[in-house]
């Protein structure tokens, strides 16, 4: 009798099977590419959020602005009025896909030096997100193959 071994494709990806979607939390605050920069800091001034997505007109994800990241634009008080989020210097693209490998999510991230990483769809929307801190939790306990 001949015994035949088959792998699932989940077993044979690095980094225990898990992906990006067994890691990703819902999508936080999101805010219109066309708003300003003083629309986005009283969002920020007014709730406990580090980062706030950017969605384009279309409602697709263009984004990620942080707080710090929004500084540069804060120190010319004269411009923050007209200043738009899309002009800013900000988190873009390419985003983290649900069936992305989270080992290589992680890697990603570290390479890039994100701490947030936005998480979209094949048609650009946004699923949620991924944090690099949930990641590498997740793959330090997560069970060898």
């Amino acid at each position: 009798m001949t015994t035949v071994t088959t792998h699932s494709p989940q077993s044979a990806r690095p980094g225990h099977g898990l992906t990006v979607a067994d890691a990703m939390d819902p999508c936080g605050y999101a805010i219109a590419d066309d708003s300003t920069v003083d629309q986005a800091n009283d969002i920020f001034r007014g709730s406990d959020v580090e980062y706030l997505l950017v969605r384009d007109h279309d409602g697709r994800c263009e984004g990620l602005v942080t707080r710090i990241g929004l500084h540069p634009s804060l120190d010319r008080p004269l411009c923050t009025e007209r200043t738009t989020i899309s002009a800013t210097s900000h988190q873009r693209g390419p985003f983290a896909w649900p069936t992305m490998g989270l080992a290589l999510a992680a890697i990603a991230m570290r390479i890039k030096h994100l701490a947030v990483w936005p998480v979209v769809d094949e048609d650009g929307y946004l699923l949620g997100v991924i944090t690099a801190d949930r990641a590498t939790g997740l793959l330090a306990v997560a069970p060898t193959p």
